[in-house]
């Protein structure tokens, strides 16, 4: 979409003017130049070679260089610059390895003047001299630097920079013999032309490929390099070694970079892939840009400033075959969306607000952060007013610092420390961190881990201390195979009027009643499942039936040493006929007189209890299951981690997933379960238990967790005796030919433990360093240093 604002520039009396614009090419660009009266440009591709005259509303196409019948090689162009002296001299870098320079005077259709075939691999780049009119560099694919004399045929000079490829080539605008280049393998070097046998200087400026340079116009000194690792840094050449001035992160590639005229902060960029905008930073403020231009549609190959000396217009070439004319004062400013509220907890747990100086402003009251406690670690820069878009995104920082001591993680290290996740049966494990939770004061977790040993367990497991299985109290949870209850909670028409007569019927030789103060209780040496084969104490049951319906003891009233239970007669009721009872209910007396009534239902009718203390009532069957399956309570546990996790006790959750292990881990995703142990084990590593990290990731069930441990990890070994590096697999010196892991106390070979001193590189067993060290703090190789260890 054109935009019809437009601008006009007066530069030396004459004038720039135009707007916001776009013509569509033949073919994807690689690269553009502009000449130098800003009044055309050229753009050079693999299929295109033209050059475009710019007017006030459009482009309009005034030469095509790619002349001929037959395509060739030549033409098909990965660089394109022109000359900023010479109006008709243009120099391009081709694919196969060809520099070929254009003069535009020729009479001929055919504009190409002269063809340098020096280099073996393509050229990626080529520059003229600022101000010598013949002097031309090229860098290309096969690692070296070319430097032409347009008066000659051949090359002056040759400069190897001893790396694979080279980027980007910059003659330095204010020093005459120097230049800049950047290479495959992140370095960047500054040459002299008159020394081309070695560079001046290298350093790495990026982790990868550093993919172009662009000397600032005014500050001398100043070089922007930009690379793969997304950044673009600013770099101080006048110094002794180079200094980094400025880091701008970007989200891609940077594949371009350029400084923006008369703005000595600002420069723009484009990306090599995925983004296709163009962007212009400032330098002081990298985090986001001032602003954007998003009229491409594919990725920008090709970025320049129309004249040095006007920061309005700015041209580009794309791979979705446009050229356009972009207006600075139609960008769009990200900084106007962006949020000037900001909210961060520190380490130490104090809170970090920023908001619009407005609204803090507009609080009477507040008082400054003085930052007294703490190392500043927030920087308010004093924005100067003329800047464009100073204003628009600043914001005023509060800090609400705790008090001392009471963010204290003391309990997070101990808890990590003593907690056990693993070794142990699954009941020992809950007692055992519901112990360390109840001394740390965290009586919730503590709580948390006894409710878990209590689902997951045999209520066997369960000691008589935690639960109450006494009938006295009424609690009902330690009798999973009796059901009781009272006959004076039933119905009046029951439990006061129907007296039975104990004169009358028969008394059973398998019937037992017990009196109301035995206490049932479940065998505590049962330690795994209701259905253990340990051995119990049974109380014969007055039932129909099977003849010997057997009911636990509690072991601690029973005896082992008497043969069997001396009962008083009283306890025996007696079976009879029911007659004169005439308060009783009819269908009670009906069904015990009835001949069809079961033996079982008759027995249950005719029980009464022998004196007003007695109220319990014994059945033949359970009223109901009194133990829930432990997968009934996993959406419930499922809940709780997911509560732990989002109050940031991440520790708990990860702790209980590995705890209960497959019981609980079904029912909560991959994802989470990962990002629950990725976070626990960055807290571990913050606070340097490294022992509870390694011991979480071994026993962590995800891939992409339990193989933490497993990579990363590089050993770099000296060799005692010749201290060269060691590069074999083995601990053998592949110079000297001696083991390294000999200890220098016996003279053997370390075949386990083996320690040694950073300094000298020598040690041994570990027993045996240590017990020289007791008396001597020399080496023990004869070396005369004073070894430490740590």
């Amino acid at each position: 979409m054109e935009k019809m604002s437009r601008v006009t520039t007066a530069l030396s009396g004459s004038a720039l003017t135009g707007r916001t614009m776009h013509c569509h090419l033949d073919a994807p660009a690689n690269a553009i130049s502009v000449c130098r009266d800003a009044a055309q440009v050229v753009v050079a591709g693999r299929s295109i070679f033209k050059i475009y005259a710019i007017e006030e509303e459009q482009f309009v196409e005034k030469l095509n260089l790619r002349v001929g019948r037959k395509p060739s090689l030549n033409l098909s162009c990965a660089d394109v610059v022109w000359h900023q002296m010479d109006e008709n001299l243009l120099a391009t870098a081709a694919t196969n390895g060809v520099v070929v320079t254009w003069n535009l005077g020729r009479p001929s259709r055919n504009k190409q003047d002269q063809l340098f075939t020096e280099h073996k691999r393509t050229v990626n780049k080529v520059c003229f001299h600022p101000t010598e009119a013949h002097v031309l560099l090229s860098g290309s694919q096969d690692g070296f630097m070319k430097c032409f004399d347009l008066r000659r045929k051949d090359s002056v000079s040759t400069f190897s920079g001893q790396s694979e490829s080279v980027r980007d080539v910059q003659f330095s605008i204010r020093d005459y013999f120097t230049f800049a280049s950047t290479f495959e393998n992140g370095n960047v070097q500054l040459w002299d032309i008159r020394r081309p046998d070695r560079c001046e200087r290298m350093f790495t400026a990026h982790n990868g490929p550093v993919f172009c340079c662009d000397w600032h116009p005014e500050d001398r000194g100043w070089l922007a390099t930009g690379g793969r690792d997304k950044m673009v840094k600013v770099w101080d050449m006048t110094t002794h070694r180079a200094k980094e001035m400025h880091c701008v992160q970007t989200i891609a590639s940077v594949a371009r970079v350029k400084w923006r005229p008369e703005c000595r902060h600002h420069l723009a960029t484009c990306s090599m892939m995925v983004d296709h905008n163009i962007y212009v930073w400032d330098v002081r403020r990298p985090f986001v840009p001032a602003a954007m231009f998003e009229e491409h549609r594919d990725v920008t190959t090709g970025i320049a400033w129309r004249h040095p000396h006007d920061p309005s217009f700015l041209l580009s070439g794309s791979k979705d075959s446009t050229l356009c004319q972009h207006l600075f004062r139609d960008a769009s400013q990200p900084v106007e969306r962006a949020n000037p509220e900001g909210l961060c907890y520190g380490l130490f747990g104090d809170l970090a607000f920023a908001a619009k100086e407005s609204l803090v402003a507009a609080e009477s009251g507040r008082k400054p952060y003085a930052g007294d406690r703490r190392h500043t670690i927030f920087f308010k820069r004093k924005l100067d007013p003329a800047e464009p878009f100073s204003g628009l995104a600043s914001s005023a920082l509060s800090v609400f610092e705790t008090e001392p001591g009471s963010g204290s993680m003391s309990w997070f290290v101990d808890t990590a420390e003593r907690y056990a996740l693993a070794g142990r049966p699954l009941a020992e494990l809950c007692d055992h961190n519901a112990k360390v939770a109840r001394e740390l004061g965290r009586n919730q977790v503590a709580q948390t881990w006894t409710m878990l040993r209590i689902i997951y367990c045999s209520p066997g497991l369960v000691p008589s201390a935690n639960l109450n299985h006494s009938v006295g109290k009424g609690s009902s949870c330690g009798l999973p195979l009796m059901n009781s209850f009272n006959l004076k909670d039933m119905g009046p028409g029951l439990g006061s009027e129907t007296r039975l007569d104990r004169s009358k019927g028969d008394a059973r030789s398998d019937t037992a009643l017990l009196d109301s103060s035995a206490t049932l209780i479940t065998n505590e040496d049962n330690e795994e499942t209701e259905g253990s084969d340990v051995p119990a104490d049974y109380l014969l049951g007055d039932v129909e039936g099977e003849e010997d319906e057997l009911y636990p003891l509690d072991s601690e009233h029973v005896h082992p040493e008497e043969p069997e239970y001396v009962l008083p007669q009283e306890a025996f009721p007696l079976r009879h006929e029911i007659v004169d009872t005439p308060s009783g209910p009819e269908h009670l007396q009906d069904k015990a007189d009835s001949p069809h009534v079961s033996g079982s239902e008759a027995d249950a009718a005719s029980l009464a209890p022998v004196d007003s203390s007695f109220s319990l009532l014994s059945v033949s069957h359970a009223l109901y299951d009194s133990r829930l399956p432990p997968d009934f309570f996993s959406v419930l546990v499922r809940d709780m981690l997911r509560f732990y996790a989002e109050q940031g006790d991440v520790q708990m959750a990860v702790s209980v997933l590995i705890v209960l292990g497959e019981r609980v881990r079904k029912d909560i995703d991959e994802q989470t379960q990962e990002h629950w142990y990725t976070s626990y084990i960055d807290l571990l590593q913050r606070f340097c238990l490294w022992n509870v990290s390694n011991e979480v990731v071994k026993l962590s069930t995800s891939r992409a967790v339990s193989c933490l441990n497993q990579a990363s990890t590089t050993l770099h070994v000296n060799c005692s005796h010749c201290k060269r590096p060691m590069s074999s697999r083995g601990w053998v010196c592949d110079r000297c030919h001696r083991c390294a892991s000999m200890c220098a106390v016996c003279h053997h070979v370390v075949k386990g433990l083996f320690v040694w001193c950073q300094g000298c590189s020598h040690g041994g067993h570990l027993q045996h360093i240590m017990k020289w060290l007791e008396g001597s703090s020399h080496c023990p190789a004869g070396c005369g240093h004073l070894c430490e260890y740590s």
